[in-house]
């Protein structure tokens, strides 16, 4: 088990290569991994979920609104009952706030009945039709006008982050090979795979393409032409944790063809998103905010909740998702070339990510691989970086133990010396600041790090130049 960064690729042949470790790919080399395989996991960046899968708008979603009987529908259904159970297994945080898709008009509410209808042929019963009464009751900040929602119970926040960080983390653990800074160049087939990476060939009997915004890139290095990406950039703001008080579900707009529409929701980390827009662009690289794109928001969320715009902003992102022509998630298999291609995997690939894994097993099964019996894998244990559960600088046993967990370093997101010292030394290292950033939450407060950078970026540099010690993503 190991996690490369430099140096040339291993000469074996592997059995499974996945190209891409977003959640989607390393919920694919976590789940071959459980089996008696050689996995290697190749990702051009320097760190796991560092494409679409970290600005990922952060729901578990109940799959109540996809078409039902779609493939994403049923994947949605069976990763959102996975997911559930593996964050209680291995730490990642959750909390189940429920959801109310607002109507604010006359049109939107005549479409919520046949929304809960759709609901309830996605498997989802239990959700209800609220008269405006019944809204404010609930969301007493909502702005004026809204005429009535859909409560759907069963939606939830999570951190993506750490999500794909146990997949990884677990992966490795249990023998896989996840090699960065490894981008995949051209593929040619004789016997095995050979791919030609920045850091050498690489060579496997069965290919797994998961390569998110590039997928349509790799699929036609296969000689495949089902599907383009599209990437559809989605900006959102970041509010302060004071905003927090103001609202107690996630707040959905009745959905379009384009998307879910811009939601407002608190996050696990204490603050409140609104967002995301819906940009179709051009280059696979526009992650920056535009003001056009800000200003719409901000229009948004004057209607949504008015008081939410007089907070203060911590920050402001943008993520690219990959849409494609098609209003399905494109996953098949090619058993004549050994290979799968799991593309058009758009924001609820979050939730799916264990089903499709699954699915991904199964098909490469169809493929010819015997991939021998499965073993049961440990859970990791991943440090807790929700406000719904004790942090560590509130754990008197911890400091009690460690006083590393007592040292504030980060004051804004109140993240101790020794929660650094652990994400530096655990299975899979941060690459840089702003991996350490997505394990810790240093660096993300009201401040962006002006206060503690410069001693984050000496506690990084520092205990990246220490021999590691054991890993520990086992302490919560």
């Amino acid at each position: 088990m190991t996690v490369t960064t430099t140096g040339d690729l291993p000469g074996e042949v592997y059995d499974v290569a996945i190209i891409g470790a977003g959640v989607v790919g390393t919920a694919i080399a976590r789940e071959l991994a459980a089996h008696p395989l050689r996995i290697a996991l190749v990702e051009a960046s320097d760190d796991v979920g560092d494409g679409t899968s970290k600005a990922n708008t952060a729901i578990l979603h109940t799959g109540f609104d996809a078409t039902p009987g779609t493939l994403e529908a049923g994947l949605v259904r069976e990763g959102y009952r996975r997911l559930n159970a593996y964050a209680a297994e291995a730490g990642i945080p959750v909390e189940p706030l429920g959801a109310l898709l607002v109507a604010w008009d006359s049109e939107q509410l005549a479409a919520l009945p046949a929304l809960a209808e759709k609901a309830a042929r996605n498997d989802c019963h239990d959700t209800r039709v609220l008269t405006a009464d019944e809204v404010y009751a609930r969301e007493p900040r909502l702005g004026p006008g809204a005429l009535g929602a859909l409560e759907v119970p069963g939606e939830s926040i999570i951190c993506p982050w750490t999500t794909t960080l146990a997949y990884a983390t677990q992966a490795v653990r249990a023998g896989a090979d996840l090699h960065l800074n490894c981008t995949a160049g051209a593929i040619t087939t004789a016997g095995h795979h050979e791919i030609a990476t920045s850091r050498g060939p690489l060579r496997a009997r069965y290919l797994v393409n998961a390569a998110g915004l590039h997928s349509d890139e790799i699929d036609r290095r296969l000689g495949h032409t089902e599907f383009s990406v599209t990437p559809r950039r989605g900006q959102l703001i970041v509010f302060d944790k004071f905003a927090r008080g103001l609202v107690g579900h996630i707040l959905l707009p009745v959905p379009t063809a384009r998307g879910k529409g811009v939601l407002v929701a608190p996050t696990v980390y204490g603050n409140v998103m609104l967002g995301p827009t819906a940009e179709d662009l051009d280059d696979k690289h526009a992650t920056g905010s535009s003001a056009a794109g800000l200003a719409l928001l901000r229009d948004k969320g004057a209607r949504i909740m008015p008081e939410l715009l007089d907070e203060e902003v911590t920050a402001v992102y943008a993520g690219l998702r990959a849409a494609t022509e098609h209003a399905d998630f494109q996953i098949r298999a090619h058993p004549e070339q050994r290979y799968v291609t799991v593309g058009g995997i758009r924001s609820t690939g979050l939730t799916a990510s264990m089903a499709i894994a699954a699915h991904v097993r199964d098909l490469l099964t169809r493929c010819g691989l015997d991939p021998g019996p499965a073993q049961e894998l440990e859970p990791p244990r991943m440090p807790n970086i929700g406000e719904a559960f004790p942090r560590p600088y509130q754990r008197a046993d911890l400091i009690a133990a460690d006083p590393a967990y007592g040292t504030v370093v980060c004051h804004c997101e109140r993240v101790t010396r020794g929660e650094i010292r652990d994400a530096l030394r655990a299975t899979v290292p941060p690459g840089s600041l702003d991996g350490l950033r997505r394990r810790t939450r240093a660096l993300g407060g009201r401040c962006q790090g002006f206060y503690c950078g410069a001693a984050v970026r000496a506690q990084f540099d520092e205990d990246r130049a220490t021999p590691a010690a054991a890993p520990t993503e086992a302490r919560r």
